[in-house]
């Protein structure tokens, strides 16, 4: 007897064998069941796949680029500044040694200019967050340069006399490496971020060493106080470190690194100049010297003034 079964899955999504045509044959011993499949055979689809390594993010071409032309920035200023500052050095000694410009006048011009080009210089640097370290190898090169002339290791005449106050090398030991320290610890502390370090290098460049040319000049009136400083270096301390002060501000604000209240930073900076010219004023260099105390109490005033 032959039967004819059939059947269709009620789940379009699932495939199942459709049975037809089941015959019996006479050449066949037993009944055959036929069994057909859809053609083409479905795609199997996985539903869970084995995890992977998260892959780590890869710079792209124009990032790197930007890094090379960072560094390349940051080492060519860095030769620049560096190049400008033994130039100055070397242009003083000469001055000194052919008695153009005396010992003491030499010495504060450098005292002046080296800290106030350094600190115009950073802008030159890229806005990398290395840029400051690159700058920081100027002074840490004159610093290394400090201390071999100043323990004998390497003698120089001609440095020793446009920089030290009596020509002994171990004055290079004291104020002049205070000095070049005070330009590292304001570099990275505060870079171009920061009023701060900005109004510091100032009233220790700036006013302390407009404060001893004039001093030396016209300081014939001494402070009750202390008979080292005189009004007129005090005076020319507070006016120079103030408008010195505003200069350097002013220049970085205009390139777009300070956003300021110029009311309140007049005020700000005056206050600054009074307290740093009143430490100046204080005696006690022989305990503390001013390439420490101004730079430092600057630093607290200035911070203080312009947080609140």
């Amino acid at each position: 007897m032959t039967s004819l079964l059939s059947f269709t899955p009620s789940t379009p999504s699932l495939y199942l064998p459709t049975f037809s045509n089941v015959r019996h044959h006479h050449r066949l011993s037993s009944t055959t069941l036929l069994i057909s499949y859809p053609h083409p055979l479905p795609r199997v689809q996985v539903l869970y796949r084995a995890p992977h390594a998260p892959r780590r993010p890869s710079l792209s071409a124009s990032a790197l680029r930007a890094a090379a032309d960072g560094l390349l920035q940051d080492a060519g200023a860095t030769a620049f500044v560096l190049a400008g500052a033994y130039g100055l050095v070397l242009c003083f000694d000469n001055l000194t040694q052919r008695n153009l410009l005396q010992q003491s006048l030499s010495r504060k011009l450098v005292h002046i200019l080296s800290g106030l080009l350094f600190m115009l210089s950073w802008p030159i640097f890229s806005t990398s967050t290395a840029a400051r370290y690159f700058a920081t190898v100027v002074p840490l090169v004159n610093c290394l340069r400090l201390l071999l002339h100043g323990l004998s290791i390497v003698t120089n005449e001609g440095l020793v006399k446009s920089v030290t106050r009596e020509g002994n090398p171990k004055e290079l030991l004291r104020g002049p490496l205070y000095y070049v320290l005070i330009l590292i610890l304001c570099a990275l502390a505060f870079w171009r971020e920061s009023p701060v370090g900005v109004v510091s290098l100032a009233m220790m460049c700036g006013g302390d060493g407009v404060a001893d040319i004039m001093g030396r000049k016209f300081g014939s009136i001494k402070i009750p106080y202390n008979q080292k400083k005189s009004w007129a270096g005090s005076i020319s301390m507070f006016l120079f470190g103030f408008v010195i002060s505003i200069g350097m501000l002013y220049y970085y604000s205009f390139l777009g690194y300070f956003q300021l209240n110029w009311v309140e930073t007049v005020e700000k900076v005056a206050l600054i100049s009074l307290v740093a010219t009143i430490v100046e004023s204080l005696p006690i260099t022989d305990v503390l010297d001013d390439n420490i105390s101004v730079p430092l109490v600057s630093m607290a005033a200035a911070y203080l003034s312009f947080s609140l």
